[in-house]
């Protein structure tokens, strides 16, 4: 195959990894002007703005008022962590994956909390599991987008309203950009630095009353470490949950969060965030639709991520290749679009299979999607030359 002549067209923001993702539009430095550097986040400052950042959050989701919201450490795996540590063990748990993330969960859970009432319920990348083989008598912890496969759970109606146990949720990839079913949800994961490009090491915790009850009335068995405690004798730490957090926040940390909330705000809230995110999923389904070469790792159109978009090499000339070969050529894809300053960070996540993985969350601009599209079709056809 014969390479081509590079686009006319070049991405104005080469910006594509999955985290951290690309800044909003028209992000400066400058939005970080309003930072009470040098002032202790318990001080009045601090507090004021570790709240906004709290309310703004519960505003744009939709997080019900009896839900509590807590900024915790170690971005959204410490908050994982957190929630798994504090309440799994209570009764037997439903263990879901689809991806890295989620079997990371699973070896935490096996291997570190040693839980014996365990199932491991898992699919390939690319699927979903059997959502119907769940037991929700039991808890259940799994991801709502797959952040390494690019597949998501349609809905949330898979949980049952009655459910005796708690679903655990790591959101990261899918919070700001798709829709929470939040009274099928009992703990809630994300951070910053996914759908509203923030900066990172700081994750949000979301309770529901069912996890909040769990919390009061359930001791684990296994020691607690200090940044995971979240109840002291007996009781919620009420505090953790209205912006005394429980290790020091970097406070240029949390006035990027607020500036991103304040963004999406402008755009229109969650609808807003969703309906950019939609518009970059779209973008690249078009051209998938009707370019040869490559397809969606999902299988299923309706579990297809609009944030980490994963793409496989579907050219039967590079199928024939050693599954060695495969992996760098689909390398090699991303590092001619990384020389050229076309994409920054679209490689697959190293567990997953060969391929590429853009990001089309919300702050990234349906534009240069389109745009980088065409840059796709030129680097395949230079790699490909090469075969």
């Amino acid at each position: 195959m014969a390479a081509i002549d590079k686009p006319a067209v070049r991405t104005a923001n080469p910006n594509f990894s999955s985290g951290p993702c690309a800044k909003r539009p028209g992000w400066t430095p400058a939005a970080l002007s309003g930072t009470p550097v040098g002032r202790s986040h318990r001080a009045p400052v601090g507090k004021v703005k570790l709240k906004e950042a709290i309310d703004l959050t519960r505003e744009i989701l939709g997080v019900p008022d009896d839900y509590r919201i807590g900024i915790v450490p170690a971005s959204d795996t410490g908050a994982v962590e957190m929630a798994m540590w504090s309440l799994l063990g209570a009764r037997g748990v439903d263990l879901v994956a689809w991806e890295s993330f989620g079997e990371g969960w699973i070896t935490d859970a096996l291997k570190q909390l040693k839980l014996t009432d365990a199932r491991a319920i898992k699919a390939d990348y690319g699927d979903l599991p059997d959502l119907g083989s769940i037991d929700f008598d039991r808890d259940v912890v799994f991801t709502w987008n797959g952040t390494t496969s690019g597949v998501r759970v349609p809905n949330g109606d898979f949980i049952p309203a009655d459910r005796k146990g708690l679903t655990i949720c790591d959101a990261t990839s899918a919070a700001f950009a798709q829709r929470l079913d939040w009274q099928k949800l009992d703990v809630v994961t994300f951070s910053w630095q996914k759908v509203l490009g923030g900066e990172a090491a700081h994750g949000m915790l979301v309770l529901s009353p069912r996890a909040a009850e769990r919390l009061e009335t359930y001791t684990p068995s296994w020691p607690m470490p200090k940044i995971f405690r979240m109840t002291n004798n007996g009781k919620i730490i009420e505090g953790i949950f209205v912006g005394d957090t429980i290790n020091t926040p970097s406070m240029l940390c949390v006035e990027d969060y607020l500036d991103a909330l304040h963004w999406s705000k402008s755009i229109g809230s969650l609808d807003g965030l969703i309906g950019r995110a939609d518009a970059n999923l779209k973008a690249i389904a078009d051209w998938v639709a009707h370019t040869d070469w490559v397809d969606f790792l999902a299988r299923v159109p309706e579990t297809r991520s609009n944030t980490s978009v994963c793409l496989r090499v579907v050219d039967p000339a590079v199928k024939a290749l050693p599954e060695a070969a495969q992996a760098a050529f689909a390398k090699k894809l991303a590092t001619l679009l990384e020389q050229e300053k076309i994409a920054y960070d679209i490689d697959s996540y190293r567990d997953a299979p060969s391929g590429l993985r853009i990001w089309c969350g919300a702050t990234v601009e349906t534009s240069d999607v389109i745009a980088l599209t065409g840059w796709l079709d030129w680097a395949f056809a230079s790699a490909k030359s090469e075969i």
